[in-house]
């Protein structure tokens, strides 16, 4: 199997509300780093997987509306806890749909598998990763 990763990064502010979370039940700030891998079976007739230009205008765009925003504030986390995890998912779901609508250049239909890693620090990271 074939993979191109891109990487970039948002600011968010959040609160998690739950006692499990201890001090960060508060409002805080939080700089993920976010690593999208789009992984392909083959290779296109000019070796490429994935183009590495349009994965990273799509991480981008997919990335811009949350870039400085409270997450408890933003209506697609309305009744969630915006973990780690969550965030990943929510990412991986709009690069899917960036996938399916053929923004990744002509081999967007080779796109089997996408991985989201968000990095929350230089020791702890999460991410979901799922087939297409």
């Amino acid at each position: 199997m074939f993979s191109i990763e891109v990487r970039d990064h948002i600011m968010i502010a959040h609160s998690l509300p739950r006692p499990v979370f201890g001090p960060a039940q508060a409002m805080h700030g939080a700089t993920f780093v976010v690593d999208a891998a789009f992984f392909t079976n083959d290779l296109d007739e000019d070796g490429l997987a994935v183009d590495i230009g349009a994965a990273t205008r799509v991480l981008s765009a997919v990335l811009k509306p949350l870039n400085y925003q409270n997450l408890d504030e933003r209506p697609e986390f309305t009744g969630k806890v915006t973990t780690t995890e969550v965030v990943a998912k929510f990412i991986f779901d709009r690069l899917r749909m960036a996938v399916d609508e053929g923004q990744l250049g002509a081999g967007s239909h080779r796109i089997c598998r996408i991985r989201v890693t968000l990095h929350e620090s230089h020791a702890a990271r999460g991410w979901y990763e799922a087939d297409l």
